[in-house]
């Protein structure tokens, strides 16, 4: 609401097509990305003066490529409102859902039901997690209404009391039962996402959005004693594992992957002995990326050797002063071959004040890497890599940023000459 360019667009009317208006320059389709993954992307990059056609389609690449980043599964939207529906839903399901998780928020290890195991709660997905945080405070309530009461503040350390009018239970209407329910949500700042009516229709999104609110606004959980419990296999997952996963929950494999170890176990059970879960996404990754350009290359097998070459002739042909001698130099921790690249392939991408050369500080080599990452995915490079993964030079990962933006400098001049 307080965002300078978006708050034009609030009050939206739920009853007209307000929303899809709002979502036309798809400004608001990169602040969303924002709120629910934050700095995934950069502002810089976003178009927001003097919009045309094509720095509107910029922006939409840029909101696609990064809610892909992110683990969405991205189709053809062409405007259907269903599809921009469903992206939306998935976008904040991301954002609702970034803390259901024990190695992000140690206090659900209460949520552990007698002789259940610690690696057991772990392996849930958020929505299970959820559903047991919801029984959990049942046990002690008489119904999903006197859930806000159960988890309401009582004074304290959790802040001040907020008093819950139970009467409404003794209400024998559905629909103002669910109403009365609501107003006491509201008192707590909970009642986003739902009306009476969404409540008692058992609408499966709008509801899950609603506890999940709950959850992440009064959890009311705290972290147990237990000395029984082994806190080393609180260790959350490595930024690598994660953009392995959101690879392959981009490509809408079903079932959803929620840890990267657990969900592949079945497919992979040769492989339980070994620590080789990211060593086998990894080389499907770079082997889904590889074909990407033998297919532009006409079948010509791509190595690491092809695209260092082919990086370092485009540089030189664009007259750049920067050049790679493998995936693993120095230099690309400024992030200046990887903008200057996208620059020779896309003149104009790149606002060269935007970009620090000179006596670089951490912060600026991080501006660039953020600046880099979200410039190639507004014209159109299918990019999962982070950030990070180029400050410290990461081989593996910044293979597939120059592989793809090699795959979009092929593409256009293939589109160039047919």
């Amino acid at each position: 609401v307080n965002d300078p360019d978006c708050k034009h667009l609030i009050p939206m009317n739920p009853n007209d097509d307000s929303l899809f208006k709002s979502l036309a320059d798809d400004i608001l389709l990169c602040k969303m990305i924002n709120l629910s993954e934050p700095d995934t992307i950069d502002e810089r990059a976003i178009n927001k003066k003097k919009l045309t056609p094509f720095t509107i389609s910029e922006n939409l690449n840029l909101a696609l490529n990064s809610a892909s980043a992110v683990g969405c599964t991205v189709v053809n939207i062409k405007g259907k409102p269903h599809l921009v529906l469903g992206l939306l839903w998935q976008i904040i399901k991301v954002g609702l859902f970034a803390d259901i998780e024990i190695s992000r928020n140690e206090a659900l290890i209460a949520l552990l039901n007698e002789g259940e195991e610690l690696e057991e709660l772990m392996n849930l997905s958020p929505e299970e997690l959820l559903l047991q945080w919801v029984n959990y405070h049942l046990t002690n309530a008489e119904c999903l209404f006197s859930s806000p009461n159960q988890i309401a503040p009582k004074g304290g350390e959790d802040g001040p009391a907020i008093a819950i009018d139970l009467s409404g239970i003794n209400e024998k209407n559905d629909l103002k039962r669910a109403g009365l329910m609501l107003q006491e949500a509201d008192k707590m700042g909970c009642k986003q996402f739902v009306t009476p009516a969404d409540v008692v229709s058992g609408n499966l999104k709008l509801n899950l959005a609603f506890v999940a609110n709950l959850f992440n606004t009064y959890p009311c959980l705290h972290k147990p004693n237990n000395n029984d419990i082994n806190m080393n296999l609180l260790e959350g997952e490595s930024k690598e594992e994660r953009t392995f996963r959101n690879w392959m929950n981009s490509l809408g494999v079903n079932p959803y992957v929620n840890h990267l170890y657990s969900d592949l176990a079945d497919a992979l059970v040769n492989f339980q002995e070994f620590d080789t879960y990211p060593a086998l996404v990894w080389q499907l990754m770079r082997r889904y990326t590889l074909n990407v350009l033998s297919d532009l290359g006409e079948g010509e097998k791509v190595n690491n050797e092809i695209i260092i070459k082919w990086v370092n002739q485009t540089l030189k042909s664009a007259n750049k002063n920067t050049s790679i001698s493998s995936f693993k130099d120095k230099s690309i921790s400024t992030s200046l071959p990887v903008l200057d690249l996208i620059d020779a392939i896309a003149p104009n991408a790149i606002r060269q004040e935007m970009i620090k050369r000179e006596n670089l500080s951490d912060e600026d080599k991080l501006n660039n890497a953020k600046y880099a990452i979200s410039v190639a995915r507004k014209i159109s490079a299918w990019i999962y890599a982070l950030p990070d993964d180029l400050i410290e030079v990461k081989p593996k990962m910044v293979m597939t940023v120059f592989a793809c933006l090699m795959g979009k400098g092929l593409n256009r001049i293939k589109n160039h000459f047919t």
